[in-house]
């Protein structure tokens, strides 16, 4: 009896020492999600000089070329993409910055969750504060170009498909420069020549779209190019984050 009592002890023992499970992925990037979400909303003033630097900019272009509607409707899809693109610019170096100061981003790089997961969840909720309300935007941007209604649901789409990978690819390039000097003048000098062919195919849709022609193929690169950097820009950027608090 004593044996079998010492046995059972044993075989116990392994299991009660046991280290418990780590946090699941979707429960990582949701607590991540949630935590960049609640900082954006206290630091409301971000997001909303990145909406105004947006409108701001958009609004110059008519006081420069003059207040022909034809002219503006033909510029309105390169100024709304163009506008846009600077305005995702100019909040990315602070993507990494703040947890790199503060330390967080050593903390993330230690827990058990994949460093791509919570990078992933950064750039969804940096996503959500800037792309988001810049595609709400854009439609009166487009308004006050006197674009054709026609064309509105296409630069909605477009800008839908379009923003997303310019907040993925922007966070590599934010990722590569987090702790470096001067490193929001670098960040634009690394992501601005990957975001070229988002420019042309998200100009060209509403192009098509105001011509009369198939708007498809254009979408559906805008698609592909973010089905390809949902996976290779937080695993890209995961690698720099952990390179940089090395």
């Amino acid at each position: 009896m004593v044996d079998a009592a010492t046995a059972h002890d044993a075989a116990a023992e392994p299991a009660a020492t046991e280290a418990p499970a780590g946090p699941g992925l979707w429960t990582g990037f949701r607590a991540m999600l949630g935590r960049d979400l609640r900082l954006a909303v206290r630091q409301r003033g971000e997001a909303a000089r990145v909406v105004m630097f947006f409108v701001l900019t958009a609004t110059l272009f008519p006081f420069g070329l003059g207040p022909e509607p034809n002219l503006l409707a033909r510029i309105a899809p390169g100024v709304v993409w163009v506008t846009a693109l600077l305005s995702v610019l100019l909040s990315l170096d602070r993507l990494f910055l703040t947890d790199y100061e503060d330390g967080s981003l050593e903390l993330m790089v230690q827990t058990p969750v994949p460093l791509s997961v919570l990078v992933l969840a950064k750039t969804a909720a940096h996503w959500l504060t800037t792309g988001l309300p810049l595609c709400v935007a854009a439609p009166v941007i487009a308004l006050m170009y006197a674009m054709p209604a026609e064309a509105y649901p296409v630069l909605l789409a477009a800008m839908a498909l379009g923003t997303p990978s310019l907040s993925l690819i922007g966070s590599v390039g934010a990722a590569l420069t987090v702790g470096a000097r001067r490193g929001g003048i670098l960040v634009p000098l690394l992501v601005l020549p990957l975001y070229i062919p988002i420019l042309i195919f998200g100009v060209a849709a509403v192009d098509a779209a105001l011509a009369g022609l198939p708007v498809r193929p254009h979408l559906l690169l805008l698609g592909a190019m973010l089905l390809a950097a949902l996976p290779l820009a937080p695993w890209a950027a995961a690698g720099a984050v952990r390179q940089a608090v090395d």
